[in-house]
C-alpha cells in the first residue's frame, strides 16, 4: 500500500511542492493518512478490522482543502472522488447520491472495485449539513449526517448491477468553513479547559486548548455520532497576501509556470513582475474567496495577450509590469 519511503515527513515534502502554507494541517493530514494505510496492512495480516480515523478539515473557502486531498491522492496513487454536502442535502434520494459518489470512486479506479475500496472520498461543505429552521431542503442536514454514518464507518454498499463496494478501508475526509465556530470556541475555551502546572509543557497545552473540540462541533450543529466518525481535525488558516503571491508562481503546477510553458511553445519568453502578482493577490483578498479567484484574475490578464501572440511570429518576449497597464511586446530584430 505504502512504500517504506512514504513516511509522514515524505508526504509533507510532496505536499509542499504543490500547496503553499498550512504546515500544521499538512502534518496532521500526513500522519493520519500514513496511519490509515498502515492499519489496513496490519489488519490484513491479522484478518482484523480497521479502526478508521476519518479526517475533518476546517478552514475558510479557498484555503486549499480540496487541493490538499487531491494532491495527497495523487502522491499515494489511490482513487479519489469528491462530493458536495450541499447537493446531498438538496435531494430526496440521498442514498442514491451517496451511491453515485462511490461509483465515481470506482470509475477513478478504472472499474476496479478492489482498488476503489482503498481510495479517498472528500466531502466538501460538510458544515452546510447543520439543519437550520428557515431552510426548505428536501432533507434536513441531520438526516444527511445519519445517511453518511454507515459508509463512513465502513459497510458493504450495493450498487447497480448487483455489485457491492465495501467502504471499511475507504478514507473519508470532510471539509468546511464552519463560519462562526470561533465564537463557540471562545466561549468554551475562554478560561482554558486544561489546567496547567509548573511541570507542564506550555506549547502542548496551548495546542490542546486551541483545538476544536467535539462539543464545539455539537453546538455548531453536527450530531455526536457523525462527529465521532471524524476524530482527526486539522485547521486551515486564511491565506496572507504573500501566500497568495506564492500560490501563483511557486508550486510545480502553478498557473504562472503553466503559461510560461505555453508561451515557450510559441517561441516566446514570458516575464511577469512581482508587482503584478501582488496586485492580483490584493484583488483576491478584496473578493474574500482565498485562492479560488486567482486563476480567473490571471486568465483575464493573459487572454488578450495570448490572443495576439500565436499569430505574430515576430514577438520574442512579453513583459508585464502592472496589472493595469498594457503588456510590453518585444519583437525579434529584423534579419541582417
Amino acid at each position: 500500500m505504502l512504500s517504506r519511503e512514504t513516511t509522514p515527513s515524505a508526504i509533507v515534502r510532496y505536499l509542499d511542492q504543490y500547496v503553499i502554507g498550512q504546515d500544521d494541517a499538512k502534518k496532521i493530514l500526513a500522519v493520519a493518512v500514513y496511519a490509515h494505510y498502515r492499519k489496513i496492512v496490519a489488519a490484513e495480516r491479522s484478518r482484523g478490522a480497521v479502526a478508521k480515523s476519518n479526517i475533518l478539515l476546517v478552514g475558510p473557502s479557498g484555503t486549499g482543502k480540496t487541493l490538499l486531498c487531491h494532491t495527497l491522492s495523487r502522491m499515494l496513487d489511490v482513487p479519489f472522488a469528491t462530493a458536495d454536502a450541499t447537493s446531498l442535502a438538496q435531494t430526496k434520494y440521498v442514498n442514491e447520491e451517496i451511491e453515485a459518489v462511490l461509483q465515481r470512486l470506482i470509475d477513478k479506479a478504472g472499474g476496479n472495485i478492489a482498488s476503489a475500496e482503498h481510495g479517498i472520498v472528500f466531502i466538501d461543505e460538510i458544515d452546510k449539513l447543520k439543519a437550520a429552521k428557515e431552510q426548505t431542503q428536501a432533507l434536513s442536514g441531520e438526516s444527511v449526517q445519519h445517511a453518511l454514518l454507515k459508509i463512513m464507518e465502513g459497510a458493504p454498499v450495493k450498487l447497480p448491477g448487483n455489485r457491492y463496494i465495501d467502504t471499511s478501508n475507504v478514507l473519508f475526509i470532510c471539509g468546511g468553513a464552519f463560519v462562526g465556530i470561533e465564537n463557540i470556541m471562545s466561549k468554551t475555551h475562554g478560561f482554558g479547559f486544561i489546567a496547567t502546572s509548573v511541570d507542564d509543557n506550555q506549547s502542548i497545552l496551548d495546542r490542546l486548548n486551541k483545538r476544536i473540540k467535539p462539543t464545539d462541533l455539537f453546538e455548531f450543529g453536527l450530531i455526536p455520532e457523525f462527529t465521532g466518525r471524524l476524530p482527526v481535525i486539522a485547521n486551515l488558516h486564511p491565506l496572507s497576501k504573500s501566500m497568495l503571491v506564492s500560490i501563483m508562481s511557486v508550486p510545480k503546477d502553478s498557473i504562472y509556470r503553466q503559461y510560461v510553458e505555453i508561451f515557450r511553445g510559441e517561441g516566446v519568453e514570458l516575464s511577469i513582475s512581482q508587482r503584478v502578482f501582488e496586485q492580483m493577490a490584493e484583488i483576491a483578498i478584496e473578493y474574500k474567496t482565498g485562492a479560488r479567484s486567482l486563476r480567473g484574475i490571471f486568465e483575464e490578464l493573459m487572454t488578450p495577450i495570448l490572443y495576439l501572440v500565436p499569430d505574430d511570429p515576430g514577438i520574442c518576449r512579453v513583459e508585464i509590469t502592472s496589472l493595469f497597464e498594457d503588456a510590453c511586446l518585444i519583437r525579434r530584430p529584423p534579419p541582417a
